[in-house]
């Protein structure tokens, strides 16, 4: 049986009197969990954040210039039907100032006699050549699309047609275009000056007349 040690006095006077070593590791609390610590252990580091705001800045940046490019075909379809409206009814002014004069020669042209067999030579080549010149502008009008309202016997439309007078008649229905002072003119589908006319109405002093008389008979 092996010799049980028996201690010094020196760790007999150490265990009764312990260091301040040892005394402050006994007396020390336990190590707490360092929740601050641990929260930065949940964080993204730094290389990992750089690479999100890198990423949500290559997205606004695709997002703003999809917008541009949006503007860009935008504006050049507005630019390709602004042309398109110009080279269609760009001469418009043009064409309303010179159809007055075209009126009046029209109006010329009307007051010449078919026969003209009476008149002197160089008065009937005048003539013909007015009416030449007359037609060769009206070909010109409608190879421009300027095309002339003459509605004489159709409906009233006030998109087209300006009433300047109505006429008492019950031969046709109220609302009828039965005279034409002046014609107007459509450039496409565009109005370009109404047409000045003359519109039926019905005629109450004849149908009183017609009652009279009737009631005469009877």
């Amino acid at each position: 049986m092996p010799d049980k040690k028996i201690p010094s006095p020196e760790d007999v006077a150490r265990e009764q009197n312990p260091s301040p070593d040892n005394e402050e590791q006994l007396n020390s609390p336990p190590a707490e969990n360092n929740a601050e610590g641990s929260v930065e252990g949940l964080l993204p580091d730094e290389d990992v954040q750089e690479e999100i705001d890198s990423s949500d800045a290559v997205d606004e940046m695709k997002d703003q210039l999809l917008r541009a490019l949006a503007d860009v075909e935008n504006m050049r379809r507005r630019s390709e039907r602004d042309v398109a409206q110009a080279n269609k009814y760009g001469h418009m002014s043009f064409a309303r100032d010179l159809l007055s004069c075209f009126d009046n020669l029209s109006q010329a042209v009307s007051l010449v006699p078919e026969d003209k067999s009476n008149f002197d030579e160089n008065l009937k080549n005048i003539l013909v050549g007015v009416e030449m010149i007359s037609n060769e502008i009206e070909s010109i009008l409608k190879r421009h699309h300027i095309t002339r309202v003459n509605p004489i016997g159709e409906k009233f439309n006030y998109n087209h047609h300006q009433a300047m007078f109505e006429v008492p008649n019950n031969e046709v229905e109220a609302g009828m275009v039965v005279q034409v002072a002046q014609p107007g003119y459509l450039l496409h589908e565009r109005l370009i000056r109404p047409a000045m006319v003359g519109v039926s109405k019905k005629d109450i002093s004849k149908e009183t007349e017609g009652s009279g008389s009737f009631d005469k008979q009877a």
